[in-house]
Parts: C-alpha cells; sequence; structure tokens
C-alpha cells in the first residue's frame, strides 16, 4: 500500500476515555501519575500510528506538570492530534482532561507533546506523510513546534557545556545552603 504524500490534521486526530478505577489509585487515593503517562503513550501511538500509516514507537515526551490531581470515578478524556512531522517523525499534541461524572465539572490536568517514529518493518525509520495543515490552530501548533524543537536543541547544547564545566572541587561552596551532608569524599 502506498502511502497518501500528505494527510490533514483531522485524519488522525484521536481522543481516548477512560474511567478511573479504584486500583489506579496511589497511597494518597489520587490517580497515578504512571497511569495517566500509559494511557498517554497510548493515545500518542494510535495518533501517530494513523498519521504514519503504521508502526511508530515512543522516542521522547517533554515535560509533564500535573495541574489537576485525577479523582477514583473521574472520566479522563485524552486528545491526540499531530502537531509536527519530520521526515520520520510525528509530534503528537496530547490535552488531558479529568471530568466529575456527578458534577460534569472538566479540569485540565496536563498537556503534554510526544515524539514518535514511523517504523519499517525491520524496526528501521521510514518516511512519513506531510502534514495538511487548514486552520490557524494547525499552523500555530506546527509553528510552535518548531521553536520548541529549536529551544530543547539549544538547552541541550547549553546542558551538555555547562555540565562539561563542572568542578566538584571549586563547586563545594555551592552545596552550603543546600540540604545535603557531605560525610566521605576520599574517593
Amino acid at each position: 500500500m502506498k502511502l497518501p504524500e500528505y494527510r490533514s490534521v483531522k485524519y488522525s486526530k484521536t481522543t481516548i476515555t477512560e474511567l478511573m478505577i479504584p486500583s489506579y489509585a496511589n497511597f494518597g487515593g489520587k490517580i497515578h501519575g504512571g497511569i495517566i503517562l500509559s494511557l498517554m503513550d497510548k493515545v500518542a501511538y494510535a495518533c501517530a500510528a494513523k498519521h504514519a500509516g503504521g508502526y511508530c514507537v515512543t522516542v521522547s515526551m517533554n515535560a509533564v506538570d500535573f495541574l489537576s490531581p485525577v479523582e477514583v470515578g473521574d472520566l479522563v478524556h485524552l486528545h491526540a492530534s499531530v502537531n509536527y512531522v519530520g521526515s520520520s517523525s510525528v509530534v503528537v499534541g496530547i490535552r488531558v482532561e479529568a471530568e466529575n461524572i456527578t458534577t460534569g465539572e472538566i479540569r485540565h490536568t496536563n498537556t503534554s507533546y510526544l515524539t514518535m517514529v514511523a517504523m519499517t518493518e525491520d524496526r528501521t525509520p521510514r518516511k512519513v506523510p506531510g502534514l495538511i495543515l487548514e486552520s490557524k490552530e494547525d499552523i500555530r501548533r506546527f509553528l510552535e513546534s518548531m521553536r520548541r524543537r529549536e529551544f530543547i536543541k539549544q538547552y541541550k547544547e547549553e546542558f551538555d557545556e555547562i555540565m562539561s564545566g563542572l568542578d566538584i572541587e571549586n563547586d563545594m561552596d555551592k552545596l552550603e545552603k543546600e540540604r545535603c551532608m557531605i560525610i566521605d569524599t576520599k574517593d
């Protein structure tokens, strides 16, 4: 089967809804963050695989900041759409919402971006269709993804430079106001 050269954002939009059950709860009685992360990976895969027309793997997830706890009994809605495509990569934006089915209140719990790579049957990256941008929202998301990629690349370069200049002997004074105790520094 030959893939089309381009697919629209609408083509692969995916929503998964799941009821949060007691076995998903952590020791504090809220839904465990790992459950939410797993659902995010699942919806990202479904969205990316549909756009790519086949198997994809997760290569990265940007920072996940949980804005609001998810409760047992909530319905969690995960809305995914392709925001950007490279040659073999697909960036999927995910908005997670928790709905209290008793009150109808819907809370935005987090937004995240996963980068997926389309793979061949022998597990090598393969080309994905380009992305048709049909609205100002599609264009904004594509441009934001481009900037996010540039920012992450710049951050990694700067972080690597800072880490390569780390000198334990000269940086010991930075530990004075931190909550740590040095016991043995012989090694």
